[in-house]
């Protein structure tokens, strides 16, 4: 009887410590999804909440076809992102190749990744966002850099085991046009200037 109870103890034990492991990796949400008339909000709070997208160049490969990749991104640390998204890509990749022969790109996120939206991505009330712009390679070494590449490590853990032979660099993308669905009625208006402006204090991001 004392071996099945102590069984049981160490089967439970086992349990806790399995969901305490993915909780501790998982996404926590410091803010709740934004008013829907506040536009600005909405688009960074897709931004800050989502950890990868889909980011599509011009193929090289293909003569110019549209290529699309899932990537993970990382808008800043947590509590401190600028809207900006950055990429770790490396050369192997065709989407980096792209970039760098013809920089322009863009990058989608939806809200259903987030789980706020329980209805199919394709909804109106389920947020979604592409950003348009250039995919530019940072200076090695800058300042920038750096923060991007904390701000990258930090969301992603394991990208810095990611092999050095295969040439990471990070990347980000240049807005030069906004693209969001958060509600019925077709895309709302906001301009790149507002959506950067928007106070960072007002937008969280997540451990």
């Amino acid at each position: 009887m004392k071996l099945q109870v102590r069984l049981r103890q160490l089967i439970v034990l086992f349990l806790f410590l399995t969901v305490l492991e993915h909780a501790s990796s998982s996404r926590i949400l410091k803010i709740a999804k934004p008013d829907r008339h506040d536009i600005a909000a909405s688009a960074r709070w897709l931004v800050s909440q989502n950890i990868w997208g889909v980011l599509s160049t011009l193929s090289i490969e293909h003569k110019g076809a549209p290529f699309g990749n899932v990537v993970s991104y990382s808008d800043g640390l947590p509590g401190e992102g600028k809207g900006i998204p950055y990429f770790y890509l490396t050369m192997l990749d065709p989407t980096t190749r792209n970039a760098l022969k013809d920089s322009r790109a863009s990058f989608a996120v939806s809200e259903s990744p987030i789980g706020t939206c329980k209805r199919d991505p394709m909804d109106p009330t389920c947020s979604k966002l592409t950003l348009t712009g250039k995919l530019l390679q940072l200076e090695v070494g800058s300042e920038e850099e750096k923060v991007a590449k904390k701000a990258l490590f930090t969301k992603h853990p394991e990208m810095m085991d990611w092999p050095r032979g295969h040439e990471f660099s990070v990347f980000k993308l240049e807005i030069v046009n906004i693209f969001l669905i958060n509600w019925y009625g077709g895309a709302k208006s906001i301009t790149v200037d507002e959506y950067l402006r928007y106070k960072e204090n007002k937008v969280a991001s997540f451990l």
